[in-house]
């Protein structure tokens, strides 16, 4: 092995050591996006959401989507099943057909959440381009 080689062979040995390292510090909640037909939308709601943290006793109810006037509109029911209050910190991210995110990140919507209380998340995209979604969620203990 010359030496241009064996630079070739150390550059490539960096370059796949640097990509494992950042694929180890990705959050664990990121996923593949999966672009569905709108009749599929409400019916896998696991799919849709990325939960930051534990869940704390809330869960997902319910997922609905359409579009209104050619805009991704988003309904999500939650229910806190626990006692106790809650603080839900929530937002949606809008992706194209393509899987890809629409836009920059919408803020996070902090949501009390009373024991026992369900209540309906609503959001819809800005653009005519969006086609899927994904509802962020972190729950307070």
């Amino acid at each position: 092995m010359d030496l241009k080689q064996s630079i070739r062979c150390v550059s490539l040995i960096s370059l796949v050591s640097l990509a494992m390292v950042g694929c180890a510090q990705q959050d664990r909640v990121v996923e593949m996006a999966t672009p569905m037909a709108q009749s599929q939308m409400a019916g896998s709601a696991a799919s849709k959401v990325l939960l930051r943290g534990a869940a704390n006793d809330v869960k997902i109810v319910d997922v609905r989507a359409q579009k209104r006037s050619g805009m991704l509109t988003v309904q999500t029911e939650v229910i806190n099943e626990a006692g106790r209050n809650r603080t839900v910190y929530w937002r949606y991210r809008w992706l194209d057909d393509a899987g890809m995110q629409i836009g920059d990140d919408e803020p996070w919507k902090p949501q009390q959440l009373l024991g026992h209380q369900s209540i309906m998340l609503r959001g819809s995209a800005m653009k005519t381009t969006a086609a899927d979604f994904r509802l962020e969620m972190n729950v307070e203990p």
